[in-house]
């Protein structure tokens, strides 16, 4: 399931990494050399990351992963979080988006991160290692938040394939889960936020995410890499059910 801002703006990297990724300048690309074991995927994920601006910026702020940009580049487009809001990030590990929103909505705020894995505990984050889909988490989840959550956040992917169809349709059904959920825990104009895959079978989701909320959009982070398909949905403005238009 699983997957503090310094200075800077929260849009691109700041310019020590900028100089690092070797924009504006000349930079040698750093290569990983093949061992005995490594596999050559291994090997180029090795090389991405060593390469990656993103990566060496979120080390420098102090966030536990890169995906931490995408969400403030999500929240910088739209508004997505406010100081005071309640907010469950589920597939938290290793808890880069949960760091985002915990220093967004502030001391007033609640930050819950939901993983099967555990994760090393997050300074005024509540972690816990739990599976959203058991049917007793959507009222576990609104005890702890003392009342309905404000926003809830979805960077979950599965273990790929290999088999593009196979991986599509795969997040989609982490997508169609992470909404079901949240029709049961959000407070009424509440948001959701969800990783999605670009192909034809996004319509139903769509369908079910118009019904329920009053603005859906598509948004691609500049922090995500252009090879990617991944894309996020954004939904804004919940409406309890039984009151759909």
């Amino acid at each position: 399931m699983s997957r503090k801002s310094g200075g800077g703006k929260p849009s691109g990297p700041s310019s020590r990494a900028e100089r690092s990724s070797g924009r504006g300048q000349r930079q040698l690309r750093q290569r990983v050399r093949t061992a005995k074991g490594r596999r050559a995927s291994s090997v180029r994920w090795l090389e991405r990351q060593l390469n990656d601006p993103w990566v060496a910026e979120a080390k420098a702020r102090g966030y536990r992963s890169r995906a931490a940009f995408k969400l403030l580049q999500i929240d910088e487009k739209v508004g997505l979080l406010k100081p005071g809001q309640r907010v469950v990030d589920l597939g938290a590990a290793p808890g880069g988006w949960s760091q985002v929103a915990r220093q967004k909505v502030g001391d007033r705020g609640r930050v819950i991160g939901i993983d099967l894995l555990p994760l090393d505990p997050l300074a005024g984050v509540e972690l816990l290692q739990l599976d959203f889909l058991d049917e007793a988490a959507p009222a576990l989840i609104r005890e702890r938040l003392d009342g309905p959550a404000d926003l809830v956040l979805s960077d979950m992917a599965p273990q790929t394939s290999g088999h593009a169809s196979t991986d599509h349709l795969r997040i989609m059904a982490l997508a169609e889960a992470a909404l079901d959920f949240a029709v049961e825990v959000l407070a009424p104009g509440g948001g959701f936020v969800a990783k999605v895959w670009q192909g034809g079978s996004e319509k139903e989701l769509l369908d079910r995410l118009k019904r329920r909320f009053a603005k859906v959009r598509h948004l691609k982070p500049a922090s995500s890499r252009p090879e990617s398909p991944e894309l996020f949905v954004v939904a804004l403005g919940f409406r309890e059910p039984g009151k759909t238009e």
